[in-house]
Parts: C-alpha cells; sequence; structure tokens
C-alpha cells in the first residue's frame, strides 16, 4: 500500500469515527439551545467552535478506546497492561477558529490519534486551505490576513511558507517523473518574472514544456527557471527529456529562444524545430507604426498563408519591396525566423493548424500569469516554483489530469503525421 492510499484509508476511517460521535437528537438539541440563548454559529465563541471542540474531544475517547480495545469504566479494562492516563490541553487551528482541546492520553504512551496528530497544532483542512489560498497567488501576507479575518487563526507569514514547503518534494517527484516514450508535438515557451538573487531582484524566465501524446492530450512535462536562455541551459533541459523516457519528439514548436533548435538537433537530430508563426508576426508588427500595421497584417498574412516554400519567398520578397525601405526591422524578423519557418510550409492543412502557434502553452502561461500578477516579486527560486508546480496542479486537477484540452481534430492530423514521419509514430 502507497502512503497516499494509506493515508487516504486512514482519513476515511477517521471521518467516519468522527460522524459516529454525534446523534442526530444531539445536533438538534444543540441547534436549539444556540438559539434560545442567542449564540452566534460562528466565530471565537460561537456554536461551531464549541461543537468542533466537543466532536474533536469524543473523537479522541473514542479513538482511544479503540486502541485500547474497551471504554471507559469497562471492568475488561483491568490487567490489559494499558488504561487511560488523563489528558494534555492544546490549542488547534481549524477553519472554525482556534480551538482549545483536551487530548486523552494512554500510560504506555503507544497511543498515536488520526485525528489531532501528536504536536499537531492545525487541523489538515486548515493546510489545505492555506496551499489552496497560495496556489491561487495569494502573498504570505494576504494569507496571514485572511486567515485572522476569516476563522480567527493566528497563522504567521513563516509558518504559512512552511506548510507550502510540503509541496517541495512532490516537485522533485513530478521533474523527475518517467514521461512517454514519443510526443508527436512538444511545445516551449517562456513566462518572465521577478525574482530574488543575492539580495538584488532580477528577471528570470521560467520556461514550460507541454507535450502533445499520442491520444492529443496536452501534459505540462517539466518547468524550468534560468536567468537568459542559453546552449548549455538547453542542452540540460533536452538531456532530462531524454533521460526521463522520451526517445522521440516529432516536432518542436518554439519562439526563436537561442539555443533550442540546436540542442534539440543534438539530441533528436529527426526532429523538425518549428517557430512560432503567430510570435514572428507580433514581433515584426513592433517595427511598424499604429496607422499602417492594418496594411502591413495584411501584406504579411501571404507570407504563411503561402501553399509552398518557393511561394512564401516570393511573397516575402513582394513584402520587402513593399514596406522594407520604411520597416527593415520587420523584414529582419521574417529573416532571422526562416530556417524555424519555412517547416511550417511542407504541412497541410490540418496539420498547420496545430503547429501554427504555440497558443497550446500560452493559455496555460495566462492563467499562470493572473496568479503571478499579484507577486511584486518572490524572494528566490524556489518560491517561483512552488507556485507554479501548485498552479499547474490546479490546471490539471480542472481538467481531468491534464495540462490542456484534447487536440481539435487529432485523429486527422495524427495520420497525417503517420505519412510524413514513417515509421516513428507507436502502433501499439
Amino acid at each position: 500500500m502507497t502512503k497516499t492510499t494509506k493515508a487516504s484509508a486512514e482519513d476515511k476511517t477517521a471521518a467516519r469515527r468522527l460522524a459516529e460521535a454525534f446523534s442526530a437528537d444531539t445536533l438538534d438539541s444543540l441547534i436549539d439551545d444556540a438559539v434560545k440563548s442567542g449564540t452566534p454559529i460562528d466565530g471565537a465563541n460561537g456554536l461551531l467552535n464549541e461543537l468542533t471542540k466537543a466532536v474533536l474531544e469524543r473523537a479522541l475517547n473514542m479513538e482511544l478506546s479503540h486502541h485500547l480495545g474497551y471504554e471507559a469504566g469497562d471492568p475488561a479494562g483491568r490487567g490489559s497492561g494499558n488504561s487511560r492516563n488523563g489528558t494534555t490541553p492544546k490549542t488547534v487551528t481549524t477553519v472554525n477558529g482556534p480551538v482549545r482541546i483536551d487530548t486523552p492520553r494512554d500510560r504506555n504512551g503507544s497511543f498515536e490519534p488520526a485525528i489531532v496528530p501528536k504536536k499537531t497544532r492545525r487541523l489538515n483542512n486548515i493546510n489545505s486551505v492555506v496551499l489552496s489560498l497560495y496556489s491561487r497567488g495569494m502573498t504570505t501576507r494576504d494569507i496571514e490576513a485572511h486567515l485572522a479575518e476569516v476563522y480567527g487563526a493566528s497563522v504567521s507569514r513563516e509558518l504559512i511558507s512552511n506548510i507550502t514547503d510540503v509541496v517541495v518534494d512532490e516537485i522533485k517527484a513530478w521533474q523527475s517523473r518517467p514521461l512517454d516514450e514519443v510526443y508527436p508535438i512538444l511545445y516551449i515557451d517562456g513566462l518572465r518574472l521577478r525574482i530574488g538573487d543575492n539580495g538584488v531582484i532580477t528577471t528570470k524566465v521560467a520556461y514550460l514544456a507541454i507535450g502533445v501524446d499520442l491520444d492529443g492530450r496536452k501534459h505540462a512535462l517539466g518547468c524550468w527557471i534560468q536567468d537568459s536562455e542559453g546552449a548549455k541551459f538547453w542542452q540540460k533541459v533536452v538531456i532530462d527529456l531524454r533521460n526521463r523516457g522520451v526517445r522521440d519528439i516529432l516536432i518542436a514548436c518554439c519562439d526563436g529562444l537561442t539555443g533550442l533548435p540546436d540542442a534539440i538537433r543534438s539530441i533528436y537530430p529527426d526532429t523538425v524545430v518549428q517557430t512560432c508563426v503567430v510570435h514572428v508576426i507580433r514581433n515584426a508588427m513592433r517595427f511598424v507604426s499604429y496607422k499602417d500595421r492594418k496594411k502591413v497584417a495584411t501584406a504579411m498574412r501571404t507570407i504563411y498563408t503561402a501553399p509552398t516554400v518557393d511561394g512564401a519567398e516570393l511573397a516575402l520578397k513582394e513584402f520587402d519591396q513593399q514596406f522594407g525601405a520604411q520597416y527593415p526591422g520587420a523584414i529582419d524578423v521574417w529573416r532571422n525566423a526562416w530556417p524555424e519557418f519555412v517547416p511550417f510550409l511542407d504541412y497541410p492543412v490540418e496539420l498547420r493548424k496545430i503547429v501554427y502557434t504555440t497558443n497550446a502553452i500560452e493559455s496555460i502561461n495566462f492563467q499562470l500569469r493572473k496568479i503571478t500578477k499579484n507577486r511584486g516579486h518572490f524572494p528566490d527560486k524556489d518560491a517561483a516554483m512552488k507556485l507554479l508546480y501548485l498552479g499547474l496542479r490546479n490546471i490539471s486537477s480542472e481538467r481531468g489530469g491534464y495540462s490542456g484540452t484534447g487536440t481539435h481534430n487529432w485523429t486527422v492530423a495524427l495520420n497525417t503525421l503517420a505519412r510524413l514521419f514513417p515509421g516513428r509514430i507507436p502502433l501499439c
């Protein structure tokens, strides 16, 4: 049994014992008394707080009875070798605020309660609340204020940071997990973040790799944070993918990342490296004045919609003749991107629509930007990686375990890939 399965089984057992602690009649009586006395439902002195205390203490005593094998006062416990030994007071933080409880002890010290474990000052649901708020972009300061306001819980920023550290091992496991042998399409793009480095705030880039599997489903394969692009960095990333089991990549889509095409070809020599067409257009448009953008965009369209490479080269030549003197920077963008752009023109229409852009990964980056924009900066790379991982975990959870939706018209595209890359699509 894995640790996760064992923990889940223990949680279910603890939940069952908790549900058995109060009868419906008892609950009805408590609610009736609260209404008559004017006792608030929530708050430090509210019904839920007192009820939480009563439930926890009753459940803890039931756990101890289960552990000892007999109820309090039962003669069967005489001579059993272990017995009750009073209680220990402690305050635990819950979603109903801080609750002071008396935890029962046994004489042998062998009792290990599951509902409120020894040395625990927070119930698991508080940890879950912290992780949920953190994963949605709230700072430790914001979370501290939120817990104090909503739950009346005093949780320091340092403690909140420690709670979020529980995902560090998850991140290591996620970054080293085995991957599929073949990914027909790989998307790589970057997300700029401000991160502290030796007391200085600098801009670093978190690069995200999304692989499309043989079923057309998208998976976040990894995330790497680096100061800037470079040959050594990309070599490390690509070797990491290979060491985790990726044997082949048919098409790699990226956005002019320096050193990446060469790194991919050095490990996967048969992979076609394709630049993101939309990024080429956007980069070219930076050199165009606002008043001319519409007619320049129309002229550029003839380049990337050309039916063949020769047709695209002719369209680029005509574009140069029309706008080269006025906007030489736009022409340079196209010429610099040309080697990684032209493979796109060899694909039939059904495949062009898939590799046309890195929008598949940009939609994920958009969601990650939403949760990082509230941060002026991160204290270090580890803090940034924690938030990015939790954000990706949320996206995966919302999408049934995948980083994105399925790929539209994937069956047609897969058959096209099988024809263009014979022998490289596994048949089973």
